[in-house]
């Protein structure tokens, strides 16, 4: 039986992004048939909800630092090298760092790794981080680039970003993309969606955001869009509220928007189906990105994107979506209009869209990396 070690802080701990593609991997893995054996190392037990949606599948078992070796403040030296002995212990024969990291001394250790790699927007826009933030997260890059004997990149643009920018031997790096949770598949009953409609207070007609608000995700974009709009047309933001979300907030109440605008924090996972499945556009406005899930996510459940130029989105979405610039809220407009309720070929494209993602689908993203684990050893 093959025994695989995987980096889960992120998984306990982050709701979406890093932490919904590690879930949703080992989750995969976890059914896939060949003999596996799956250990989850986190420097605690995080959120519960989010623990609980992989933690009791087959094969799956999570590990924690050994009671009393660390305090609170250490967990992140476990992390970044005290792991290394338990991997030993374990007898972990692949150990998969799921969000840009590994522990230093592993590839002396004799472990062999692999590395996912979401994006480098910290070396591509460093300005939308705090400088020290920028230099820590590039440091942390080179050396994890120094341990890896595997890099996969989420798509093809991550792969050229870590080829240009890590000088990496191209042997080394694979894309393997991201799958989308079935869920997002499943059909959500017209009651489901009239309660979570009225839990949230959301109008009748929307365009939808997912993710965290920040400047790198521009939605103050979609925002400028909506005098454009139809009247009873809203916008319904949801995500992590930020420095970033007041300047939202500033421009909603100075151009008297605040009647169509609603933003939604702390939303469960489980009831994000419901929420996409009630809208009529979904915008993703992000200035760079290295794939960009949420995308998939609104396609899987019906809807049309509107997506910006300049990073991976297109290769996210596929033809049959509209991009535009990143500046350009009038653009915006005009694409969200075209594939608005009853527009020409809405409907064409939604199937089109929806035939294009079946190539992130979950056992085949995880199939193509248990290759990977196998061929390292």
């Amino acid at each position: 039986m093959l025994t695989i070690g995987f980096d889960a802080k992120r998984i306990v701990r982050n709701s979406t992004g890093l932490g919904s593609y590690g879930r949703t991997l080992v989750r995969d893995l976890a059914y896939l048939p060949e003999g596996l054996r799956l250990r989850l190392y986190a420097p605690d037990k995080g959120h519960d909800p989010l623990r609980s949606q992989v933690e009791g599948l087959p094969r799956i078992s999570f590990c924690y630092p050994k009671a009393g070796a660390y305090l609170p403040f250490d967990k992140a030296l476990w992390r970044e090298h005290g792991i290394v002995k338990d991997l030993q212990k374990d007898k972990v024969q692949v150990f998969h760092g799921l969000s840009g990291e590994l522990p230093w001394g592993i590839r002396k250790s004799g472990i062999r790794s692999v590395v996912t790699i979401h994006d480098l927007i910290f070396l591509r826009h460093p300005e939308f981080y705090p400088w020290i933030d920028g230099k820590i997260y590039a440091w942390k890059f080179r050396r994890t680039l120094k341990e890896a004997d595997h890099i996969i990149a989420i798509s093809e643009c991550t792969k050229r970003d870590v080829l240009e920018l890590g000088q990496v031997d191209p042997e080394r790096v694979s894309v393997v993309y991201q799958s989308c949770a079935p869920r997002f598949t499943n059909e959500i009953s017209p009651v489901e969606q009239e309660q979570m409609r009225l839990q949230y207070g959301l109008p009748k007609r929307f365009i939808l955001n997912v993710g965290t608000i920040e400047q790198r995700k521009n939605i103050l974009l979609a925002v400028k869009a909506l005098p454009d709009l139809p009247e009873d047309l809203s916008l319904v933001i949801i995500g992590r509220h930020t420095n970033y979300t007041n300047e939202v907030l500033d421009y909603v109440n100075t151009h008297d928007l605040s009647r169509r605008v609603f933003i939604l924090y702390n939303v469960p996972d489980d009831h994000l189906p419901a929420l996409y499945a009630q809208a009529e556009v979904f915008v993703y406005p992000s200035v760079y990105e290295g794939f960009g899930i949420p995308i998939i996510e609104a396609i899987s459940s019906g809807l049309p994107v509107v997506a910006c130029t300049g990073s991976c989105l297109e290769e996210a979405g596929g033809p049959d979506n509209l991009y535009v610039a990143t500046n350009d809220p009038e653009a915006l407009a005009a694409a969200v209009r075209q594939v608005l309720k009853g527009a020409p070929d809405r409907e064409e494209r939604i199937a089109r869209s929806r035939e294009y993602i079946r190539r992130f689908e979950g056992n085949d993203v995880a199939t193509q990396v248990l290759d990977i684990y196998r061929n390292l050893l």
